[in-house]
């Protein structure tokens, strides 16, 4: 017999996102990804200057901030074919890759590791077991007997009371949990302890992006940090010593903290490297540029065809024609309408925003997100295709905290753990982590770049922008913590005809194409185990590890009344 459960909203994220799944024998045989809420932020954007895109598109979420500023002054810049000096290069490269880093932090430890940990088993721990276990594994200050000990003491407080606090919302005996007491006194610790931590990455954001969340340094053009060796009223080598010392700090925990505990946790789930396989075409972009005209990128991206690195494509550049030329979004099972019929798949540049509200339908319309796919392919984006896709293109230091990762995984599991063991669930987990640790080393280099700038006396940071008379056409990309993200837009004298945002959640929660295809949640969800349909965690843990953001794919609409709220421009 099939049993239909319906999850909504899916907990732990941001947006609302509703989840349906059909279960039959223990295992989903079919699923529903939908996305609950409307984005209107497109035909907000419609006649406004294109200056001012970047300050509107960040207010698309309250977490995916940064990014979107980046994409939007990258679409707009590439429509005017407009150099960036490269000490804007190097700031916004710092914002964006300590916006990553926390978010990888918070996604794995505040958003996921529940998902793995059995916070009330922990009580069952021996806190010297524990050190000595994660003292085995990593050389972390935070491992100490007496921190276990007082993690132990704190969490028997709260269960004393009745109530779990932080850790209220969990499947706490739940038979797909399988780690031991001390694994799981060791992650809640862990837990504890990224929530100081990524306060170091919040505050280099907001010491270059002048303010977080929703940065406000960026434009066309640069940034408007003026840069000096001496004067206080701008970013100086004090201001950027103190980004150095928190960079340091983050550094200790990735390396000796996240990659370590993703590594444990994994080997203690192998089994679920054969859950959630799903799509295994992977398109990512380069990012991180090094030169003002954005052709060199200290992170490579491309295009992984079916899962072989052997069958890599370059993207090369931004404004790249191949990945430019490859992108349409469907509505078939989209709450929209186009023109020309809603069995046709639109680029970008002529994509349309109408809204058509109908209800679920399981057959027909069922999700306010379109539909993306790649050369009429559906992808998977994320920290899996960046880390496949830079592996492929012979990134070093990804071929390297990728081995060291899954050898250690190997040593804990005692068996061999290789790269193919990454097409999964758990893998996605590995992959952001080893995401992160590349990205940190990149943050130091980026630093040592603009630092080293500055001591030859190059302190430019803007070029002005000029918009000229007639049509120009931008598209702006930006590998985000969870996958690829772009911009698109069409200019016409001086102001905004057309803009669309084709975000990482829109390509891995997407209903099924104009073909029927599914998305990537959909795919992976197939065969996903469900031990106990009233408590569907294995659902969950594989939903989540893609760490999705709907408030980045959709925005509100109030079906009852006319209008929900009146926004006045300024």
């Amino acid at each position: 017999m099939t049993q239909r459960i319906t999850i909504d909203p899916v907990s732990r994220i941001e947006g609302h996102l509703r989840v349906d799944v059909d279960v039959r024998d223990g295992r989903v045989t079919r699923a529903w990804s939908s996305g609950q809420m409307w984005r209107g932020v497109e035909n907000i954007l419609v006649g406004r200057d294109p200056r001012d895109a970047w300050a509107i598109t960040q207010r698309i979420c309250g977490v995916c901030t940064t990014v979107h500023a980046i994409c939007s002054v990258r679409a707009v810049e590439n429509a005017l074919d407009l150099e960036v000096p490269v000490n804007a290069q190097y700031i916004r490269n710092l914002i964006i890759l300590a916006h990553a880093i926390h978010d990888h932090i918070v996604h794995f430890y505040h958003l996921s590791a529940l998902d793995w940990v059995d916070v009330v088993s922990a009580l069952e721990a021996d806190p010297d077991k524990a050190s000595a276990l994660a003292e085995s594994l990593s050389t972390w200050s935070g491992n100490s007997k007496h921190e276990f000990r007082k993690v132990k003491e704190r969490l028997a407080g709260f269960v004393s009371t009745g109530q779990l606090g932080i850790f209220t919302n969990g499947y706490w005996g739940h038979p797909a949990m399988k780690l031991p007491p001390e694994v799981n006194l060791i992650a809640v610790s862990h837990y504890l302890q990224a929530l100081e931590v990524q306060r170091y990455a919040n505050k280099i954001v907001s010491i270059l992006g002048a303010k977080t969340p929703h940065i406000q340094n960026v434009a066309v053009g640069g940034v408007a940090n003026p840069l000096a060796t001496d004067a206080q009223a701008v970013l100086t080598l004090e201001r950027l010593m103190a980004v150095k010392e928190w960079i340091a700090k983050l550094d200790d925990f990735v390396k000796n903290v996240y990659l370590v505990d993703v590594a444990a946790i994994g080997a203690f789930y192998a089994d679920w490297t054969q859950v959630g396989r799903g799509i295994v075409d992977y398109l990512c972009v380069p990012d991180i540029p090094l030169d003002s005209r954005g052709t060199q990128f200290a992170l490579p991206g491309g295009y992984v065809a079916n899962g072989d690195l052997g069958q890599f494509t370059e993207i090369g550049r931004f404004g790249d024609a191949y990945f430019r030329d490859g992108v349409s979004e469907a509505i078939k099972h989209s709450w929209y309408d186009y023109q020309a019929g809603n069995d046709a798949t639109l680029h970008p540049y002529q994509g349309e925003t109408t809204p058509n509200y109908t209800d679920f339908q399981d057959e027909g319309k069922y999700s306010w997100l379109k539909s993306p796919t790649f050369y009429g392919k559906p992808m998977q984006v994320g920290p899996l295709a960046r880390v496949l896709a830079m592996h492929a293109a012979g990134h070093a230091p990804t071929q390297k905290y990728a081995a060291e990762t899954l050898e250690r995984v190997s040593a804990i599991a005692g068996a061999q753990v290789g790269i193919e063991a990454m097409h999964s669930t758990i893998g996605r987990h590995a992959a952001r982590a080893i995401s992160c640790a590349v990205q940190m080393d990149e943050i130091g280099n980026q630093w040592d770049l603009l630092v080293g700038n500055m001591a030859k006396g190059d302190l430019a940071t803007f070029n002005r922008p000029v918009f000229p008379k007639g049509e120009q056409r931008g598209m702006g990309f930006h590998e985000a913590p969870r996958g690829m993200l772009s911009h698109w837009v069409v200019i016409e004298d001086g102001k905004i005809r057309n803009y669309q945002c084709v975000v990482p959640t829109t390509w891995n929660a997407a209903p099924r194409n104009e073909q029927d295809a599914p998305g990537a949640y959909e795919a992976c969800l197939l065969d996903n185990p469900v031990a106990d349909p009233e408590h569907p965690l294995e659902v969950l843990r594989t939903v989540h590890s893609f760490d999705p953001c709907l408030a980045c794919a959709v925005h509100v609409l109030d079906t009852e009344h006319d209008q929900t709220v009146t926004v006045k421009a300024v």
